[in-house]
């Protein structure tokens, strides 16, 4: 089933876009990314995206930050783990020419969805539609309709991000306390990590 951004769906393989939380991929890591946010600056350089589009997503509701929004100046936003997977995927999108309210649509998705179900989730876009595909079969059914599509398989998406943020700070969403990445090339956290202990 596919599903354009005006909700309608209709009978191309994948399955329908919307049911079900956004979870961590591995639960054993779950409750760690559940404690943890990460700022802007941080989520923008994880997703590879800039600040101008990070603060215009929040603005328009396309992505907002579900851990802290920001409340004026001086505030920042606090981004959870899932919210930046998210930004790299519409980043993803947006670079391949999809349309903003099919981007939105597959956003809302994503937002819905269970940990099993984006282990082998692959969304596949013609530009115009975004589909979910779960199995090989069904990314070969969507193939044989011989228009021309690319896919993002969002389990790899998950471990770029995971890969990328390992690498950067993050703060305990509890305390406020800032978490030094494990970044060996960066000096000021290696002092901060020598001071610490």
């Amino acid at each position: 089933m596919r599903s354009s951004g005006d909700g309608t769906a209709g009978g191309v393989p994948g399955r329908s876009l919307g049911e079900g939380g956004l979870h961590p991929l591995h639960e054993s890591a779950a409750d760690a990314r559940e404690t943890i946010g990460y700022r802007g600056p941080t989520a923008c350089a994880a997703a590879g995206i800039t600040y101008r589009q990070l603060d215009y997503w929040a603005r328009t509701g396309l992505v907002e930050p579900s851990v802290r929004p920001a409340y004026g100046s001086g505030t920042q936003r606090l981004y959870s783990f899932r919210d930046v997977v998210v930004l790299k995927i519409v980043k993803r999108f947006l670079d391949t020419g999809v349309a903003l309210q099919n981007i939105r649509t597959a956003v809302q998705h994503l937002r819905e969805r269970g940990v099993s179900d984006l282990e082998r989730m692959t969304l596949m876009s013609d530009g115009a539609t975004v589909y979910e595909c779960s199995s090989p079969d069904e990314v070969v059914d969507l193939l044989q309709g011989g228009q021309g599509i690319f896919g993002i398989a969002v389990g790899v998406v998950w471990r770029d991000v995971e890969a990328a943020l390992s690498q950067l700070h993050g703060e305990r969403i509890d305390t406020g306390e800032t978490l030094i990445g494990n970044n060996p090339a960066d000096e000021l956290a290696r002092r901060r990590r020598d001071r610490a202990v």
